[in-house]
């Protein structure tokens, strides 16, 4: 069994017996589809609500919602996945920082929730589980034998959905 590290702004996919992990999710949401039907995991670790935050130049595919998900699934397709099997867990989305006022542009977190599951649900892919919001950073692990999620919480344990 392997654990592939996500990182910032990327993505993978794994086949059984293999796992996914990303760490650092406060205002980033790790978007995780899953087909237990052939057993292939993928795993987005998304930074900002849509590509248009980028500054020109090189598009980051896995830094945004709107790229990150639609390559995910092309990804797992090509390991071997079917779209209409797979479903989708998240977590992440925090709101690291209190802002005063009322900027819709400091609500990274909200949006960025809000951004992936416009994204799954244009997709046709169904969320069957998240832990978002709140103000605490999350550590997720993806077990593609099996689809649970493992979710680690500063200050308050770990969870499986």
């Amino acid at each position: 069994m392997e654990i592939r590290k996500i990182g910032m702004a990327d993505l993978g996919v794994a086949k059984q017996p293999d796992r996914l992990r990303t760490t650092g999710l406060g205002s980033c949401v790790g978007v995780v589809l899953y087909d237990a039907i052939h057993k292939v995991a993928g795993m987005a670790h998304v930074m900002l609500p849509d590509s248009s935050f980028g500054k020109g130049g090189e598009l980051t595919i896995g830094k945004y919602a709107d790229t990150a998900i639609p390559h995910l699934i092309k990804e797992m397709e090509r390991a071997g996945a079917c779209t209409r099997h797979m479903i989708a867990k998240m977590a992440g989305g925090a709101q690291m920082f209190s802002f005063l006022g009322g900027n819709d542009t400091m609500r990274i977190g909200p949006r960025n929730v809000e951004a992936c599951k416009a994204m799954l649900q244009q997709a046709n892919i169904r969320l069957v589980a998240e832990d978002t919001g709140g103000n605490c950073g999350r550590t997720i692990e993806m077990d593609a034998s099996t689809g649970i999620l493992q979710i680690r919480t500063v200050n308050q344990g770990v969870k499986e959905v």
